[in-house]
């Protein structure tokens, strides 16, 4: 079988990435295309320490702390039923999303696997989305719904001074 333009991408992408000596997360909601992308992998690069994380792992910690412990480049893939929440994978500065979710709230948790407490270095992201596809009718979506909400209710004010506006927490907690 031949890979699909998405995965031609993705290695290509992957290529400079490894040889710099990065890791990488690469999450998908399809287990079908993690298994697609792990042969290609394994193929294109054999050298490179490789995990997988999906609805099926049972000891879910040691793929996670094998990713976080390898020295050197590594790619680890995640399948969104798994990545879901409860690991951290900050060892890694890139994150591919093999396709979009519904639930952008979904996405960004996936996303904060890799940017959260302890992650030293910049994160970069890339959504991987084919043109003129289902995924950028659900990206255009997206866009529509965000700048309806923003709309609708506006701009959310900085809570990072919650007290200035729940007094009433501050003399709960103080």
């Amino acid at each position: 079988m031949t890979a699909s333009g998405k995965i031609n991408v993705l290695l290509e992408r992957l290529a400079e990435i490894v040889a710099n000596g990065r890791k990488v997360v690469v999450f998908s909601q399809f287990v079908s295309l993690l298994e697609r992308v792990e042969g290609a992998l394994q193929k294109h690069f054999p050298e490179v320490p490789l995990f997988k994380l999906t609805g099926a792992t049972v000891d879910r910690a040691t793929p996670v702390e094998a990713f976080q412990k390898a020295g050197g480049a590594g790619i680890i893939l995640v399948s969104l039923r798994a990545g879901g929440m409860g690991i951290t994978l900050h060892s890694a500065e890139y994150v591919f999303l093999l396709d979009p979710w519904w639930n952008p709230a979904v996405e960004a948790q996936a996303v904060d696997r890799v940017h959260r407490i302890g992650q030293q270095k910049a994160t970069f992201v890339y959504r991987m989305i084919a043109a003129e596809t289902v995924e950028a009718r659900v990206e255009a979506l997206k866009a529509a719904k965000a700048e309806l909400f923003a709309r609708v209710v506006g701009e959310l004010p900085d809570m990072s001074d919650w007290g200035q506006h729940f007094p009433s927490l501050r003399a709960l907690i103080g």
